[in-house]
C-alpha cells in the first residue's frame, strides 16, 4: 500500500480541482511554497480523517505502534502537550490524587489544573558531582504509595530535558502492584529502544501511557508527536475523546505526512541510521577526555544523545553566545552553568566536527570569571521544580482564593512568604519553579534573582520585576493596577 506521502504527491500532480479548504487551493500564489501547497489538503475522499481513522491514517498508526513497541498509537499534530493534557484528563477523575515528579514540563501542571487534580510531588535528588537532578527512584515511589493509598496514578518525565532517566521499569512494577496507571512523558526519548546504546523505551518497561515528541529527537516536523497506550488500567476511549477535543479539527496533512515518512524511514533504515549515529556520538563524547576546563556532564543513568557541557569559569549563556556568534552553532538550551547540545540521527560528521573544533578553541580561551559557589545548587533547584516551594492551595483552588482575598503585584524580592498566583519558569526547559498556589520561599527568590542577573527572561510573570501574590482580603487588583480597597 502506498504511503500518505506518495498519495499526496500523486494527488498534487493530478488534475483534481478542489472547491474546498485550504484557501491556497494548491496553487503557488506565494512564491517558494509551491511544494508545500501541493501536498496540503483537508480531509477529502481517500485521505482518511485523524479524528475517525479508518484507512491510510489508521494503518499508519498501527505501523507506528508496532515500530515503537506499543499496543496502540495515536498521532499528535498539536505536539506532546496535547497528548499530556489528554492523558491526564482521560486517565483521572476530578479531585484524584496523582503522584507527580515536580520536574515535569509545564503542560503537566496545565493538565492538573484543567482536571482539578491534587498532585503529590516527588522531588528528584541532586547529583553532587554535576549539580544536575537525578532520576526518580523506585523506592521514593513505593514510599509515597504506601504513605497515601488514595493516590490514583503516577506521572513522570523521563528523560528530562538534560537527558536524566528514571527507574521506569521498577516504578512500572510498583504501579502495577498497586493497580494504578503510570504515565511517562518521554517526549525527549522518541529515539529510545532503536539501539542498545540508548535506554529502552518506557513502552518496553511497562508504562501505561507514553508520549513521544517525534520532532525532538527524530527526523520529523515540529509539532509532530505520538501517544502510546499499553495495558488496560487506562480508559483509552476516554483519553482519545479528550484528544479529539484538544487537537485541531483541521489537522495538517504536512504534519501527518511527516509522521508517516519518519515511521517509514525507521522501518526501512533504523539499523543503518542508528549504527552510524552511535558511532559519531561515541567519537564525539570521547573527545571530551582531551579537555580540562570543558566538561561533559553525566549522571548515573542518562541519555547519551544529550551533550550537557559545562565550561569552568563561564556561564551557560556566555558559552551559548560565544558558540553562536563566533562559530554559528546554536545550542538547544543555555542554563546557568552549562549548555545543552541536542543530537539526532539527522546530524552528520560535519556538524559534529564543527562543534568539536569550537570546543577545542573554547578550551584555550580560559575562564571568564570565578564560578559562584551557590550556582549549581540554585540551578538544581530550578531544574528540579523548586523543591523548596510549599503548596498552600491546589492550582484549581487559586481563583476562588483570589476572588475571596484579592491580589497584589509586588516586587519579587519582597514576595517571601506570600502565595504565588503566577507561574515562574525558564523556557527552555519549561519546568516551573513556582506554581500558582505555592508559597514563595527565600530559595525561590534567590533562584529567580540569580537567573535574572544572568540575563535570562523569567516566563509566566506578567511584569518583569514583580509577581502577583494572594492578598489579605483587602487587596484588589484591577486592570493591572494595584490599589487597596
Amino acid at each position: 500500500m502506498k504511503t500518505l506521502f506518495e498519495r499526496l504527491q500523486e494527488y498534487g500532480e493530478s488534475d483534481y480541482y478542489g472547491f474546498h479548504m485550504p484557501g491556497h487551493k494548491r496553487n503557488p500564489v506565494i512564491p517558494g511554497m509551491e511544494s508545500m501547497f501541493r501536498m496540503d489538503i483537508t480531509e477529502i475522499e481517500g485521505f482518511d480523517d485523524l479524528h475517525h481513522p479508518e484507512g491510510i491514517l489508521r494503518e499508519s498508526q498501527e505501523r507506528a505502534a508496532k515500530l515503537f513497541g506499543a499496543e496502540e498509537t495515536c498521532f499528535l499534530v498539536n505536539g506532546s502537550t496535547a497528548g499530556i493534557l489528554a492523558s491526564l484528563l482521560g486517565a483521572f477523575q476530578e479531585g484524584d490524587k496523582v503522584l507527580v515528579a515536580r520536574n515535569c514540563h509545564k503542560s503537566v501542571y496545565n493538565g492538573i489544573y484543567l482536571g482539578k487534580l491534587r498532585p503529590v510531588y516527588l522531588y528528584p535528588e541532586v547529583d553532587p558531582d554535576t549539580g544536575l537532578n537525578k532520576g526518580i527512584r523506585e523506592a521514593e515511589v513505593r514510599r509515597a504509595l504506601e504513605v497515601d493509598p488514595k493516590i490514583r496514578g503516577i506521572v513522570l518525565v523521563s528523560p528530562t530535558y538534560d537527558g536524566v532517566v528514571s527507574e521506569i521499569d521498577r516504578i512500572a512494577l510498583a504501579a502495577r502492584e498497586k493497580g494504578v496507571p503510570l504515565i511517562v512523558d518521554e517526549a525527549h526519548g522518541a529515539h529510545f529502544g532503536f539501539h542498545p546504546y540508548f535506554p529502552a523505551s518506557a513502552n518496553e518497561k511497562g508504562a501505561d501511557i507514553v508520549i513521544h515528541s517525534l520532532h525532538k529527537t527524530l527526523p520529523a516536523l515540529t509539532q509532530t508527536a505520538l501517544l502510546h497506550f499499553n495495558g488496560d488500567r487506562v480508559d483509552r476511549e476516554r483519553v482519545k475523546g479528550y484528544l479529539s477535543m484538544l487537537q485541531t479539527s483541521s489537522p495538517s496533512y504536512l504534519f501527518l505526512t511527516s509522521i508517516g515518512q519518519c515511521i517509514d524511514l525507521l522501518e526501512r533504515e533504523k539499523e543503518e541510521l542508528f549504527c552510524s549515529y552511535v558511532d559519531r556520538l561515541k567519537r564525539f563524547r570521547e573527545s571530551f577526555h582531551a579537555y580540562r576546563s570543558v566538561k561533559l556532564l553525566e549522571t548515573g543513568c542518562y541519555d547519551p544523545s544529550k551533550a550537557v557541557i559545562r565550561v569552568e569559569g563561564w556561564t551557560g549563556k556566555q558559552v551559548s553566545d560565544w558558540l553562536r556568534k563566533k562559530h554559528h552553532l546554536e545550542m538547544e538550551m543555555a542554563a546557568g552553568t552549562y549548555v545543552l547540545a541536542m543530537t539526532s540521527v539527522a546530524d552528520n560528521d560535519t556538524g559534529f566536527a564543527r562543534l568539536e573544533a569550537a570546543l577545542k578553541e573554547l578550551e584555550k580561551e580560559g575562564p571568564k570569571k570565578a564560578e559562584a559557589k551557590e550556582a549549581k545548587a540554585l540551578e538544581a533547584l530550578l531544574s528540579g521544580g523548586g523543591r523548596s516551594s510549599i503548596r498552600e492551595y491546589d492550582s484549581f483552588e487559586v481563583e476562588t482564593q483570589r476572588k475571596a482575598r484579592g491580589a497584589r503585584r509586588i516586587r519579587i524580592e519582597e514576595s517571601g512568604g506570600r502565595v504565588s498566583l503566577e507561574y515562574a519558569y525558564l523556557y527552555p526547559p519549561g519546568v516551573p519553579l513556582l506554581v500558582p498556589g505555592e508559597k514563595i520561599t527565600k530559595e525561590s527568590i534567590a533562584v529567580l534573582q540569580y537567573y535574572k542577573e544572568l540575563g535570562y527572561a523569567i516566563h509566566g510573570l506578567r511584569e518583569e520585576e514583580r509577581i502577583e501574590v494572594l492578598g489579605n482580603g483587602k487587596d484588589i487588583l484591577c486592570d493591572g493596577k494595584e490599589f487597596i480597597g
